[in-house]
């Protein structure tokens, strides 16, 4: 049972309000499924939007921040709880430990990174979470075509494509979320042992 959903996204809200009304979605629906957002803190750009958009319905959201961003006046001071930690390593280490799923929004590098790791986890039987890409206006169609190409180059086994997630709509990649196990990660580590 998901009961907490990390939320990797952009701290800006993009050139186009579909990105913001996405992230706003999401915030209202994982409030309405009675699941906590857990996400990187900010209180600017679609970072502030979800987390908002959470809160104003009366959710819980859990911010994860470096002291650094901190000192910068970027971190919401209005949430249900905020951790202010001392590196990104940090940071990234204590939102995967609090969540149960996973879904990229929009973002630059740092959602790419963040979402990548955790990818990276998921295939390396680290964990067993769920990590999805919201594809908003078809903002991830470049990543998930470079998915089927390192699939068909080689680079990735046909198990391990699908542990990428993808879907145009929120209420569907939510359901998603919630249905979804990964038991081949944990096999291809024990085997990979011996």
């Amino acid at each position: 049972m998901i009961k907490r959903v990390c939320v990797f996204c952009g701290s800006s809200p993009g050139n186009q309000q579909v990105y913001t009304q996405a992230a706003q979605t999401v915030g209202r629906l994982l409030c309405q499924r009675g699941i906590e957002l857990v996400y990187g803190g900010g209180n600017v750009g679609l970072m502030g939007a979800v987390a908002d958009a959470c809160l104003n319905d009366g959710g819980r959201v859990i911010g994860v921040i470096p002291q650094a961003m901190v000192d910068r006046e970027v971190a919401h001071t209005g949430l249900t709880q905020l951790r202010i930690v001392n590196s990104m390593h940090e940071r990234k280490a204590l939102m995967a430990d609090l969540s149960d799923a996973f879904v990229a929004l929009p973002g630059g590098y740092g959602t790419w990174d963040e979402f990548c790791e955790v990818l990276t986890w998921s295939q390396l039987g680290i964990h067993q979470k769920a990590c999805a890409l919201l594809n908003v206006n078809g903002y991830y169609d470049s990543l998930l075509r470079m998915a089927d190409v390192a699939e068909a180059a080689g680079f990735l086994r046909d198990r391990n494509r699908k542990l990428l997630i993808s879907d145009t709509d929120p209420t569907r990649l939510l359901d998603r979320l919630s249905s979804y196990s990964i038991p081949v990660a944990e096999k291809w580590v024990s085997r990979q042992v011996r």
